[in-house]
């Protein structure tokens, strides 16, 4: 009966089941996303086991370093770079130099190490696309991302501006493109990778931020100079055994000659989402009030039906139907909504997952992947259907009240 009455009303029933999968599929869209993201993060970087830089707080270091994002207040000196390099706990040491940009993208300075080293998505390596790793001293390796927007290729000729947001170029020293990495979904996708030296040698003629009026040392020379850094912006560090860690750790935050911090990029990254905590509850609430006011609207249109079906329960109670088989008459129909839309908003949420995700991948990064239907995910269809059930009782209490009297009364 409930499914014959629902089929009689297939126009408005159906925008009604409509209404309540696309606000399902934002809702547990939303929660793709936002673990999703978490995952994103805590892949950007694996098999690191501290990252070192100039004492500020562990999350400004996370995010200068791994993911490109803000500056460092301070640099890590190369003195103290070759002490912790030579302690016996360490394993390996890539030293990271930023500060340099090239058309909105950031430029690094690092070592060959850099490229054996650095893991993301639990121990993928970088791979090279196109071209090899930097061979000469103005050799550049750029990201998927920089080579796809700026439309480089191998050979072209790159030139570097001076700090973030500057008009001064190194115009005297500009680099080659020598190798185009794989997509990794990583900031590597939008870094300009360069050798250490070269941060060094395009800085020659530099001081205190500006270039010396009328100098300008040829590359020849410079190719000839020693170009030991003074100092790096940070250091990624892998350390023998994990049971050297926290102690490595701590000897590097005590370290007298300079103030200097390592931290746990585990850790930081639990630290960064404490921080955006607040925003990410918000948006899993406003997410669920889409659901709410689908389920309401659910509500109105049982109740707008109610006057149209009047004769139609004054019949069942003429035929002998007590008032609750009509009230739950109407909350199965609810019911039934409320699941067909669950159902339909899940299989949207996969299908756009399984259309959007190398969009999302391309565009922002993230990797979102597709998983089978997890537990939470069914424990929220049941609840929009125990919701739909709930909102129900409210036009179905209306109809269990109507008399048999009143609905015989209404006219054809």
């Amino acid at each position: 009966m409930s499914l014959g009455s629902l089929i009689a009303r297939a126009l408005t029933v159906s925008i009604t089941i409509l209404a309540i999968a696309l606000s399902v599929a934002l809702f547990l869209g939303v929660e793709k996303i936002r673990t999703g993201a978490k995952a994103s993060f805590a892949d950007t970087i694996s098999g690191t086991d501290l990252i070192v830089g100039a004492r500020s707080g562990s999350v400004q270091l996370l995010l200068y370093s791994v993911f490109r994002i803000g500056n460092a207040t301070n640099n890590l000196t190369w003195q103290s770079y070759q002490d912790i390099a030579a302690r016996p706990q360490v394993d390996w040491i890539v030293p990271i130099s930023l500060g340099d940009s090239h058309r909105q993208f950031r430029v690094m300075g690092t070592t060959p190490a850099f490229f054996e080293r650095y893991k993301y998505r639990s121990g993928q390596s970088l791979a090279v696309q196109d071209g090899a790793i930097m061979d000469d001293l103005f050799d550049t390796v750029l990201g998927a991302d920089v080579a796809a927007t700026l439309g480089y290729g191998i050979g072209d000729p790159i030139v570097v501006s001076h700090g973030l947001a500057s008009f001064s170029q190194h115009k005297d020293q500009p680099f080659r493109v020598s190798g185009i990495l794989e997509k990794t979904g990583t900031p590597v996708d939008r870094t300009v990778i360069v050798s250490l030296r070269a941060i060094e040698a395009i800085h020659v003629d530099w001081q205190s931020g500006a270039q010396r009026p009328g100098q300008s040392t040829p590359a020849d020379v410079i190719r000839n100079m020693a170009l030991e850094p003074q100092a790096v912006s940070a250091a990624l560090v892998g350390v023998k055994s994990r049971l050297q860690v926290f102690g490595l750790q701590r000897s590097i935050n005590e370290y007298p000659q300079e103030p200097l911090l390592a931290i746990l990029p585990g850790v930081a990254l639990q630290e960064l989402w404490q921080i955006v905590g607040i925003a990410e509850t918000a948006l899993i609430a406003v997410s669920a009030m889409v659901v709410v006011t689908a389920l309401i609207g659910m509500m109105a249109t049982i109740f707008s039906s109610l006057n149209e079906r009047r004769r139609e329960m004054a019949i069942f109670r003429a035929m002998g139907a007590r008032p609750r088989v009509v009230l739950a008459l109407l909350v199965l129909e609810a019911m039934l909504m409320a699941a067909l839309g669950a159902i339909l908003g899940l299989a949207c949420l996969y299908v756009g997952l399984l259309i959007g995700q190398p969009m999302i991948d391309s565009a922002f990064g993230l990797w979102l992947p597709i998983e089978p239907v997890t537990l939470r995910e069914i424990w929220v269809l049941a609840g929009v259907v125990v919701a739909g059930a709930i909102v129900s009782m409210v036009p179905a209490l209306r109809a269990y009240r109507m008399s048999l009297a009143d609905g015989m009364m209404v006219k054809i």
